[in-house]
């Protein structure tokens, strides 16, 4: 299985495979019929609080990181997110963070590969 990360905002690609939106609000500006999203799964994304008390600011992300794994341990949407992903082979998580190491689909991909080791 391949994972690969992308920019909403970004031109739709057949080599994009599944994509799946991982954000939690629908990012502005995106039109749902021009977004090729197959999947929006909203309750894979950190929670509202989460996300405002990291604001993308890279001091926090390593916390960040600590904190959504937790959040994802407490929830049924990894296990949904997974149970999805398993039947594709190339998969492409979507989301509208300006820098993608800084992103939760960053942290949610490497999540998921240890996961399905």
């Amino acid at each position: 299985m391949i994972i690969h990360l992308k920019r909403i905002y970004e031109p739709y690609a057949t080599a994009d495979g599944v994509r799946i939106l991982v954000d939690r609000l629908w990012p502005r500006g995106i039109k749902k019929e021009k977004a090729h999203v197959d999947r929006w799964f909203k309750d894979i994304a950190p929670t509202q609080e989460l996300r405002k008390w990291y604001k993308h600011d890279p001091n926090k992300f390593a916390d960040f990181s600590k904190k959504y794994h937790t959040e994802l341990s407490k929830t049924v949407a990894l296990d949904e997110l997974i149970g999805y992903i398993d039947h594709h082979d190339v998969i492409t998580f979507l989301y509208a963070a300006k820098e993608e190491k800084l992103s939760n689909a960053a942290v949610l991909k490497l999540i998921v590969l240890e996961r399905l080791k």
